[in-house]
């Protein structure tokens, strides 16, 4: 990996791995967390919002290995409400988060589904592409408007990912060869839009938060799945595009454990 790449990607972190990392007290600590009457809430959100999901799994290992219990099956069974949502969320390893989130989604159990993506209909969709251009002498204009316009952002980075297989071009090369004027132009802007994935995960948590009532599935699978990839990225493009922080907006839509662990997982203001 380049330098510069890693380096940009360990600024969009928030949620690092601890330095001197030793599972077990980390295990014992989230037992006693837990043991007899009343659980200390605290003590859990220091532990599990502190480390990486690596550290959580591992954590996970030594706490059954040490007291014969499942962590995540005793976190469900302590905790409650949104908070419990949270932290059992921290403790899914990502591809089975992932799995397990769209699962329920389909199953309607979920705030939405727009934030997976189909890889099927993705490549379906760049194949529906190169068909309409670069394969047909003429361009099916239509085609171009419908998939660039119907589709989510993600599902669309991952069509132009496709696409640029298919075609040994990128999607704006193949635009500005296809079309002309206004419409070159509008198409181009939408492509370089969607590749700010960051502003899409602003916008995201955004409309989470905003107006009555708050979508906690959506702002709860945004926060832990960018945690360790490139929130601290997200929380800038947020603060541009609306003028507050991250931050202050789950201050002020949340409360209880919930919030503070929200807060910890979001990581100070840049």
């Amino acid at each position: 990996m380049a330098w510069w790449k890693a380096w940009v990607e360990q600024e969009g972190v928030t949620v690092k791995a601890s330095s001197h990392f030793n599972p077990d007290p980390d295990a014992e600590t989230l037992y006693k967390a837990m043991k007899g009457i009343g659980t200390n809430e605290q003590a859990i959100i220091d532990v599990l919002t502190k480390r990486s999901n690596a550290q959580r799994q591992q954590i996970a290992k030594s706490f059954k290995a040490h007291f014969g219990k499942d962590l995540t099956e005793t976190l469900k069974s302590e905790l409650s409400g949104k908070f419990e949502r949270l932290i059992v969320a921290l403790m899914y390893p990502p591809y089975r988060y992932e799995a397990k989130e769209l699962h329920d989604a389909m199953k309607g159990s979920r705030d939405d589904m727009s934030g997976f993506v189909d890889s099927g209909l993705a490549l379906q969709d760049a194949q529906d592409l190169y068909a309409a251009g670069e394969k047909i002498q003429g361009t099916d204009e239509m085609k171009f408007i419908t998939i660039l316009c119907t589709r989510s952002a993600t599902h669309l980075m991952r069509v132009f990912e496709e696409y640029e297989k298919i075609a040994s071009k990128s999607i704006e090369d193949s635009i500005r060869s296809e079309t002309h004027g206004s419409l070159e132009e509008a198409m181009v802007t939408v492509v370089k839009c969607t590749r700010n994935l960051h502003s899409y995960f602003a916008e995201r948590l955004y409309y989470a938060m905003k107006g009555a009532g708050t979508r906690d599935g959506t702002l709860i699978r945004n926060i832990v799945s960018r945690s360790e990839i490139d929130l601290n990225l997200i929380k800038r493009q947020f603060e541009k595009m609306y003028n507050k922080t991250l931050s202050s907006m789950i201050m002020d839509d949340t409360s209880g454990d919930y919030k503070d662990a929200l807060l910890n997982l979001v990581g100070s203001d840049p």
